[in-house]
C-alpha cells in the first residue's frame, strides 16, 4: 500500500470527500452491497445509506467484495428509503434515482453542479428503485445501453455512475471537499 500511495483508513476517513451519498434501496445481494462499498471507497464518497432489506456489515459475503471498505466508508442503515430521501432533501441534497424510466436523463448528459450535494439511489436487482422513491426523486439518470439486455448488474451500474460523477467533478476542477 505504501508503494501505491494509498491512505490509511484513518487518513481516508479524515480526507475530503465528494459531495455524494449513495443510497441502496432494498438491494438483496450482499456481493452487490460489498461492491458498492469498494467503489465508494475508490471515489471517496461521503457515505452509503443502506435501506430496507439491504444487508449490513459485518457480513462475510459483503466483506468478500468490499475488501475492507466497510471500515473506510461511513455508512448507516435505515428502514425506510423514502423517509431517508426526505431527510437528505431537507439537508440540501439533490435526489437522483438511477433507473430506466420515462423522462430519464442519459447519464452522459448530466453534469453535477458546483456546490450541490447529491444522493444517488440504486434499487433492488429485480424491481429497481421503488415507485414511492421514484415519485419523490428530483430527477432520474439512465445509463444508455445498446445491447440486447435491458439492464446491468447493480455493482456495474454503481461503478459506471460513480466514475462519471468523479470524472465530471475532476473536469470542473472540483476535488473532494
Amino acid at each position: 500500500m505504501d508503494q501505491l500511495g494509498r491512505p490509511s483508513v484513518e487518513t481516508f476517513r479524515a480526507q475530503a470527500k465528494l459531495p455524494v451519498t449513495l443510497i441502496l434501496d432494498n438491494v438483496r445481494s450482499m456481493h452487490n452491497v460489498g461492491s458498492a462499498f469498494r467503489t465508494s471507497d475508490a471515489f471517496a464518497l461521503e457515505r452509503i445509506v443502506l435501506c430496507g432489506i439491504t444487508g449490513t456489515p459485518p457480513h462475510r459475503e459483503i466483506e468478500k467484495t468490499a475488501l475492507g471498505a466497510t471500515q473506510s466508508v461511513v455508512w448507516e442503515h435505515t428502514a425506510d428509503t423514502a423517509a431517508t430521501v426526505g431527510k437528505l432533501r431537507q439537508n440540501g441534497y439533490r435526489i437522483l434515482a438511477i433507473e430506466q424510466a420515462k423522462e430519464s436523463i442519459p447519464l452522459q448528459e448530466f453534469t453535477p453542479e458546483t456546490g450541490e450535494k447529491y444522493a444517488l439511489i440504486f434499487g433492488n436487482e429485480v424491481h429497481g428503485v421503488s415507485e414511492e422513491v421514484m415519485k419523490i426523486a428530483d430527477a432520474c439518470l439512465e445509463i444508455p445501453q445498446s445491447g440486447t439486455k435491458h439492464s446491468l448488474n447493480i455493482a456495474v451500474s454503481v461503478g459506471i455512475v460513480l466514475w462519471e460523477f468523479y470524472r465530471k467533478y475532476l473536469a470542473q476542477g472540483q476535488t473532494a471537499r
